[in-house]
């Protein structure tokens, strides 16, 4: 089978473009250009078509001869041009116009897990607005609601980890206590993978959880004692992470913390809104955010450096 991944240089996209070139599938990756963080992908038997997901006739050039088309591609903070309403809508309206064009069976939309209309967040209703689009599309359709996904080359364990070998102390989003059921990116790749090959996700929007439910600060001690690092662990009101958004989304490559990320931060990240189905059996997470997991997936041990700065980049 053929499948288009859009956003495959991505976290979880290329995550499951190299899970589905394992099963012998073909794989063609939609992205506005190469990651240069891993672009072991390409090297890995994908071909790669540069488009914008708002681009209709790159698309539809990209989706031809596709049976299913997973739509990964997605943003966490606007940069120029690239907003939340051109990546998450126009470009999901690009996206299935394309797939009809192209004859595309069935598409497989990633969204987040408490994406919802009418809650103040442009990131949340952009992601709420896309799904509509999906569901509404006339194709066969799953939509995945994650919650905080982690693994190799995610945000959670890259960032957090550094920070804890960076400052004396790590701030949690918010003076309320918030609970997480962290997922792992294998386990979200098999349920994507499971969606695009076959039809027991047919027209359902799944949420997607870890097995286990925790305390964010106990998810963040646990990574805390996986890298070695005694730091309290202490609640920040969510103005102060604002402004320190703010700052990070202009000062570093990749934000320590974006704006959308302190929404979804200061919320509970462990059920579905407004709704979401549960997986079968055979196919939910199961894979423990224990300290041998996290120790797995861990990057390089370090601190944040001037590199991570837009100042000092190249």
């Amino acid at each position: 089978m053929k499948v288009a991944v859009t956003g495959g240089t991505g976290f979880v996209g290329r995550h499951l473009a190299r899970a589905l070139l394992l099963d012998r599938h073909e794989v063609a990756i939609v992205a506005r250009g190469v990651d240069r963080r891993d672009p072991s992908i390409l090297r890995a038997g994908a071909t790669f078509v540069a488009a914008r997901t708002d681009d209709a006739d790159s698309l539809r050039q990209a989706f031809s001869g596709c049976a299913a088309v997973a739509h990964f591609a997605g943003i966490n903070r606007e940069i120029g041009s690239q907003t939340y309403e051109r990546v998450h809508v126009r470009g999901t309206e690009a996206v299935v116009d394309a797939a009809h064009a192209a004859g595309v069976r069935k598409i497989v939309y990633l969204s987040f897990l408490r994406a919802r209309p009418n809650c103040g967040s442009p990131y949340h209703e952009s992601k709420w607005a896309a799904e509509e689009i999906v569901r509404t599309s006339g194709l066969d359709y799953t939509i995945l609601k994650s919650g905080v996904i982690y693994g190799r080359g995610d945000h959670l364990l890259d960032h957090v980890s550094r920070a804890l070998y960076t400052f004396p102390f790590f701030p949690l989003v918010g003076m309320r206590p918030t609970r997480l059921r962290p997922v792992f990116v294998g386990d979200v790749v098999r349920l994507a993978e499971a969606a695009v090959i076959d039809d027991r996700l047919s027209r359902q929007t799944i949420a997607v959880l870890g097995p286990e439910e925790l305390g964010a600060g106990d998810a963040i001690r646990r990574i805390a004692s996986a890298v070695g690092r005694a730091v309290p662990v202490i609640p920040a009101p969510v103005a102060a992470h604002r402004i320190l958004a703010w700052f990070f989304e202009r000062t570093m490559t990749v934000p320590l913390v974006a704006a959308a990320q302190v929404r979804i931060l200061s919320e509970s990240v462990s059920e579905p809104l407004p709704f979401g189905d549960t997986p079968p059996r055979d196919l939910a997470p199961a894979t423990m955010f224990s300290m041998e997991r996290i120790r797995a997936e861990l990057p390089p041990a370090g601190p944040f450096s001037l590199h991570d700065l837009r100042l000092f980049q190249r």
